[in-house]
């Protein structure tokens, strides 16, 4: 079976006020550093997960577009003389669509990137400042016209359910984004995460999040808007034309082994599950240390492993293969889930099930939360 890479760029010219992921801000970085640092991570992955082709690379972040088309050229370079490259092999790098990684496009994709996803975020200038953007909406525009003609596939990002949103505001908005023609797109609902400057702000009441039944009001539209215009959502939140789903995410969410280098880049390897140091300083210091930048390599027990690979693999429209499942795992069928659960939730319409195969319906993806708690065998959460 093919293995998947991602690959963690950590810096951003600024941190958003929703975003809860490993971004950080520095004044400068050391480019020839940083390349040492990575290639060097990347070679001790190899040396405990090779003998696999890649199917897939994903360059996350952080801002991988601030990177230096040379350092992408580098470690595409590396890959491919470690673990080989499967034929068709996907190369995603995330971008913010501003001018000045615009102008970097034409060489990330020289490098070897075949597969850009865009931060749009939203399609008017006055949500961008709340949602703490740098881009303006025609420098986005703009980037992704660049994007689409120099990459072989193009998805973006909007994040909807923003404060005082409307039902109409949103249609235009779907609408317009529809119009340019990319072949996947993800929608997110703005979430208040622990930890960010919006829920601080939340908290000191600066401003009051959509409510629950307006939120789900354009989620069940959304979806519906997605299937007519052709990308169904092949996840909870990510919608594709058949054929141009995102296959690293596939990975991640059909529970297959992936190697994660870089600043908190997270792994599944045989059983393991592998976390590198978070910020970039102890990263780099580790890699000065012991050659790799790991910080931990935990073994996962059948149960975690099952209950993970249910809740990850619930998430998308096909379900997932009760059989394969508890074949893989080792388990009875019928110690995964919770038979009375399953038959309840699929005279709701929440949840549809044919032989061993259980998928969450469009109706259960609004409440999937509520879902998974119900049907998943109660031990394995446990466990």
């Amino acid at each position: 079976m093919a293995r998947a890479l991602y690959i963690h760029w950590p810096f951003c010219l600024a941190k958003c006020p929703y975003c809860d992921f490993n971004s950080h801000v520095r004044a400068s970085v050391d480019v020839d550093l940083w390349r040492k640092a990575l290639l060097a991570d990347m070679r001790h992955e190899a040396e405990l997960a090779g003998g696999e082709t890649l199917s897939s690379i994903f360059f996350g972040g952080g801002t991988p577009s601030l990177m230096p088309p040379a350092l992408v050229a580098a470690l595409l370079d590396e890959a491919q003389r470690l673990w080989g490259f499967a034929e068709g092999i996907e190369i995603t790098l995330e971008a913010n669509p501003s001018s000045v990684e615009a102008d970097r496009f034409a060489g990330i994709a020289a490098a070897g990137v075949n597969r850009a996803s865009l931060g749009l975020q939203a399609l008017d200038d006055a949500t961008l400042r709340f949602l703490g953007r740098l881009h303006n909406v025609a420098e986005s525009l703009d980037a992704l016209t660049i994007a689409q003609r120099v990459f072989a596939r193009v998805s973006f990002d909007l994040i909807y359910a923003r404060p005082e949103q409307t039902l109409g505001q949103w249609r235009d908005e779907l609408t317009r984004a529809l119009a340019f023609g990319t072949t996947h797109m993800s929608l997110y609902q703005l979430t208040i995460e622990p930890g960010t400057r919006f829920e601080s702000m939340v908290r000191r009441g600066e401003f009051t999040p959509l409510d629950d039944d307006a939120a789900a009001d354009l989620f069940a539209f959304t979806q519906e808007a997605m299937r007519g215009a052709g990308l169904p959502a092949y996840e909870i939140s990510n919608h594709a034309r058949p054929g141009e789903e995102s296959r690293h995410n596939l990975t991640y969410w059909r529970y297959h082994d992936y190697a994660g280098i870089g600043p908190g880049a997270h792994g599944r390897r045989g059983g393991l599950a592998t976390t590198r140091h978070k910020k970039p300083e102890n990263w780099l210091a580790a890699i000065e240390r012991n050659g790799h930048g790991t910080q931990e390599e935990r073994a996962l027990g059948a149960n975690e492993q099952a209950s993970e690979a249910l809740l990850m693999g619930l998430r998308l429209a096909e379900g997932v293969d009760l059989a394969a499942l508890a074949a893989r795992f080792g388990f009875a069928p019928e110690a995964l889930v919770d038979p009375d659960a399953v038959e309840r939730c699929r005279k709701l319409g929440l949840l549809r099930q044919s032989g061993s195969r259980i998928a969450i319906t469009p109706e259960g993806m609004g409440v999937l939360d509520a879902v998974l708690g119900e049907i998943v065998a109660a031990a394995l959460v446990a466990a």
